[in-house]
């Protein structure tokens, strides 16, 4: 069990680049159905109907003609090949495509995706994939049944294993462009557009830069920039701006990991947490019958139930405490990561802590 509990120091200057996107300048996803070949009997099984038919096809497109029926596939795997198109990506440009395993092959190590289309969602098809998989993974098999597994050989990637055929469907920049944030905030927004305006807007002119709502920002181009609308993106992107963070405390139960910032504020409040073990043994006793007897041997359960509760920890907070103020307190009495989950939900159900609580 992990407890990690971040205090993070105020809230540091970052660039615009960081904390927004610009409308239309983003990646495309791309999918294809393909096969593995060349694999060392690793591949699907003949049961794996689908991998057959495609390498009968496959062989038919090459003037070959055999019933998929009589083929075996043990070498052979199909797979779902993925990869992401990047923004103004143009014809012959590279990029990393990973390929899935969707039938029953056990590894795909040392095998070759052959020619795969590659489509986005409009239907086009935007890359052809090809190339050796690298698993970083394999499957090593011994005596009596016994079988190592590193990793997980049922998944690869090909680097620069796809050919762009096709321009990306991005959106150049025009007179007017349209941040994103990545994390909706009105404050944050507002922010945004006074920076940009105090940047790029001249005595006496329209304002530059104005937030639609929490999450967009509307900016148009100066005309200082109107023929270098690239420029004006890349010198947009290294403002510096200190966006406003709101407070939050994160809980992942299931690893006992806690993230809360500093800026997290406790009013005044006492904390008292103790706790109580409840265990139930069962022994299995073998009862036997005297000699001679016409007893039979009996197995008998005898339970015990123990109950233990201890004592109660107490911890007091005065108002406007920290959260460093609380671990510090926690951690003094040996709380554990699963009591510190339990007092803070309790904090936030007595309307004691200044923050929002999110479970993950």
């Amino acid at each position: 069990m992990l407890a990690l509990l971040l205090s993070v120091p105020a809230p540091a200057a970052t660039i615009l680049k960081d904390i927004v996107s610009i409308e239309g300048v983003r990646d495309n996803q791309l999918l294809g159905y393909g096969l593995v070949v060349g694999l060392k009997g690793t591949g699907d099984r003949q049961q794996t109907l689908f991998s057959a038919q495609s390498l009968a096809n496959v062989l038919q497109r090459m003037g070959v003609t055999v019933s998929a029926t009589l083929i075996t596939v043990k070498n052979t795997a199909a797979v779902m090949v993925t990869g992401s198109l990047p923004a103004f990506a143009e014809p012959g440009m590279k990029i990393d495509v990973t390929a899935s395993s969707i039938g029953d092959a056990a590894n795909l190590q040392g095998g070759l995706l052959i020619m795969t289309s590659l489509r986005a969602a409009d239907g086009q098809v935007y890359a052809v994939a090809q190339g050796p998989v690298i698993t970083g993974g394999f499957v090593a098999a011994g005596g009596a049944g016994n079988v190592k597994t590193v990793n997980h050989p049922t998944v690869g990637r090909i680097p620069e294993g796809a050919l762009v055929e096709r321009v990306a469907p991005s959106v150049a920049p025009k007179k007017t462009l349209r941040l994103q944030l990545n994390q909706m905030d009105f404050g944050t927004a507002s922010l945004v557009a006074a920076v940009i305006n105090k940047k790029f807007s001249i005595d006496g002119s329209p304002t530059t830069a104005h937030a639609e709502n929490g999450s967009v920002i509307a900016v148009a181009i100066p005309s200082d920039y109107a023929n270098r609308p690239v420029e004006f993106v890349a010198a947009l992107e290294q403002l510096s701006i200190v966006p406003e963070r709101s407070s939050k405390i994160i809980i992942n139960e299931r690893t006992g990991t806690i993230v809360m910032g500093k800026d997290v504020h406790i009013a005044a409040v006492a904390i008292m947490h103790g706790d109580l073990t409840i265990e139930v043994q069962t022994v299995l006793v073998v009862s036997q019958p005297a000699p001679l007897s016409q007893g039979t041997t009996q197995v008998v359960p005898q339970t015990k139930v123990a109950a233990v509760e201890e004592k109660a920890k107490n911890l007091i907070l005065k108002d406007g405490a920290t959260v460093e103020d609380l671990v510090r307190g926690l951690s003094a009495i040996g709380s554990t990561p699963r009591d510190i989950i339990a007092i803070l939900e309790a904090l936030r159900a007595a309307g004691a802590l200044d923050a929002a609580v999110e479970v993950i």
